[in-house]
């Protein structure tokens, strides 16, 4: 096992080097040069400045002379500046934003937390539904019960999530005034401590029914058809033959089998939450990380672009290794080497 994580964990960073470069070269190919847009500020400001100079200053300072490799290397941290300082990712330095004027940590930090919080709260409310409903719905497989979910999970799983949204703004924050619009805070509020998380809780309420309502059809359907064909098996029937309750049988004999291919989509979705919420935090205001990448996005701030992307490729060779490993856990049959 040891053997096999290492030989992954090198090929995680064959494949993140790739990545990053070819990340790293699409958006230098962008019509974005924050380096003239300094010199233009300051020739604004002082005209008497010479526009070649300041442009030469700001693409020393910002590491953007010379070409795509010796700029990817300083971006990485394995080259040195103008000056002769090593900044870059190894060294924790991520750049600083051109929109905010601040580090790019600092401006990703708090709506990261946001994002972490609002998605795991999703991801276990959203689990803790859909397993036992998928698992009744196959145990009940073609009564009117399992009709009726099948139906309901059609309909939600088919909805663009904006449309849910949309309806749930409507039903809840127009027509019955249980939640905010929109917003992290109440207008005018100034809370502290426990108040102030309370009231977060309560704007966050709306968004995290949506995500979870949002997050239901899937779900269902995948685990719901995992435990069909679980149910099928011959250790199952062969299970209900000896005797055996058949609550134990689907827990102890079914639910096993039909884990080995949950397994895989439980980890990938838990993982893939966070570029899910991107659509939510822009509709409902929050502060998430989804928004301040849509944002950058928008305003050609590639600093954070290029910060939230390899986050965003991380996240996906983290977990492909873990689905891996989850598999040989739950499936004795899969041997890691």
């Amino acid at each position: 096992m040891a053997k096999y994580i290492l030989k992954r964990l090198l090929y995680m960073l064959a494949v993140l080097l790739i990545l990053s470069f070819l990340v790293f070269a699409v958006y230098n190919m962008l019509p974005v040069d924050k380096a003239a847009d300094m010199a233009m500020q300051e020739i604004a400001a002082n005209k008497h400045l010479n526009y070649a100079e300041r442009y030469l200053y700001w693409q020393r300072r910002y590491g953007l002379d010379g070409g795509i490799v010796l700029r990817y290397f300083r971006w990485l941290g394995f080259a040195p500046f103008y000056d002769g300082r090593y900044s870059g990712l190894i060294q924790g330095d991520f750049g600083s934003s051109v929109v905010y004027g601040k580090p790019v940590v600092e401006v990703i930090k708090a709506p990261l937390l946001n994002t972490v919080f609002l998605n795991l709260f999703v991801a276990v409310a959203a689990l803790a539904i859909t397993i036992p409903l998928g698992i009744f719905c196959a145990v009940k497989k073609g009564s009117k019960r399992d009709l009726a979910v099948q139906v309901g999970t059609i309909i939600g799983y088919s909805m663009p999530v904006f449309i849910t949204a949309i309806l749930f703004i409507w039903l809840f924050a127009v027509k019955l005034d249980i939640f905010p619009v929109s917003g992290m805070s109440s207008v005018g509020k100034d809370y502290t401590g426990f108040r102030a998380f309370l009231d977060k809780l309560y704007h966050f309420a709306l968004p995290l029914i949506v995500m979870t309502f949002c997050s239901l059809g899937g779900m269902t359907r995948y685990v719901r058809a995992a435990m069909v064909e679980a149910l099928r098996l011959d250790c199952v029937r062969t299970a209900r033959a000896k005797g055996l309750r058949e609550r134990l049988v689907v827990k102890s004999h079914a639910w096993r089998n039909a884990l080995i291919p949950v397994v895989a989509l439980v980890i990938g979705w838990l993982l893939g939450v966070f570029s899910g919420s991107i659509m939510i935090e822009n509709i409902f205001g929050i502060n998430g990380i989804g928004k301040v990448y849509f944002d950058a996005l928008t305003a050609g701030d590639n600093e954070i672009v290029l910060a939230m992307q390899m986050f965003y490729v991380l996240l996906a060779l983290v977990g492909n290794l873990l689905v891996d490993l989850a598999y040989g856990f739950v499936d004795p049959r899969v041997r890691l080497a």
